[in-house]
């Protein structure tokens, strides 16, 4: 399973640098890249909620969920082998 991260399409389409955006919301430009670069592990629902609120958008605009790939299903001989 993989979450993409869109916060640059969306600071793109509001015009908005990344300093910007950090200064408004009073959080360190570091921390903001590494969500918008999708190295963070997790966010708060409350900084979702202020990146939301200052970009005029959803939690759907930022996040956007991406399924796996299906398994490639394994001959039922080579299942038992396993």
């Amino acid at each position: 399973m993989a979450i993409i991260v869109n916060l640059d399409v969306m600071m793109a389409k509001r015009k908005i640098s990344l300093g910007d955006l950090a200064e408004k919301m009073n959080i360190t430009t570091s921390n903001l890249s590494i969500l918008k670069t999708g190295k963070a592990k997790a966010i708060r629902f409350t900084t979702l909620n202020n990146i939301c609120r200052i970009l005029d958008c959803t939690p759907g605009d930022i996040l956007e969920f991406r399924p796996d790939p299906p398994a490639q299903e394994l001959p039922p001989d080579a299942q038992a082998a396993q």
